[in-house]
């Protein structure tokens, strides 16, 4: 495929997070499962020098979002609560950026760039292509994916790293991504290309 992974490019985790995951107030179907190659990734960005992002849901107790207020989820990812932490699985390495998302209680924030400095990040990094995985494909992943494009990023979406809500929903978002220019990848298609 002939993307290989470098300086000029980066992991974007997104939300991989307790309320997302088994035990969970808004569990993503069987979204425990990205924590183990996700991890895998970060080995193998990190030997190759690229920096490594995870955003977080990190909402106020009174978000827009929340059915309490008139949003479509329970709440969720509350700022300083056990369930806005990572999954305890998920080994970040300590130079990890965390950007935290959603803060604001009247945006959605279900992007990874909405009301953040993940795009001056990136910038002063010199990235231009981003590697993405996380929860949910059919919400966060795709909003991320699709700022990214629209910000002028290359956008590699890591099908093997990702679950979403909805089966049809997830499926649409990949292919919403890929028309807008996106590729996907996994990780044993990366390892192939870095040799």
């Amino acid at each position: 495929m002939g993307i290989r992974v470098g300086e000029k490019t980066a992991l974007i985790i997104v939300d991989v997070q307790r309320d997302f995951c088994l035990g969970g107030v808004l569990p993503v179907p069987d979204g425990d499962s990205v924590v183990p190659i996700t991890n895998e990734y970060i080995r193998f960005f990190r030997r190759a020098k690229a920096p490594v992002f995870a955003t977080r849901d990190w909402h106020p107790p009174d978000h827009v979002s929340f059915n309490t207020h008139g949003g479509p989820w329970p709440p969720h990812c509350v700022q300083n609560t056990l369930g806005a932490e990572f999954h305890r699985e998920l080994k970040l390495p300590k130079d990890a950026v965390v950007v935290s998302k959603g803060m604001r209680r009247d945006s959605m924030g279900y992007s990874g760039f909405e009301g953040t400095d993940l795009e001056r990040e990136l910038r002063i990094r010199g990235v231009q292509t981003l590697f993405v995985g996380g929860l949910a494909t059919d919400y966060c992943v795709k909003s991320t994916a699709l700022d990214a494009l629209s910000r002028g990023f290359e956008v590699v979406l890591l099908i093997d790293a990702v679950k979403g809500i909805d089966p049809r929903d997830s499926r649409e978002a990949v292919e919403e991504a890929l028309r807008r220019g996106a590729r996907t990848a996994t990780l044993s298609e990366l390892m192939n290309a870095q040799t």
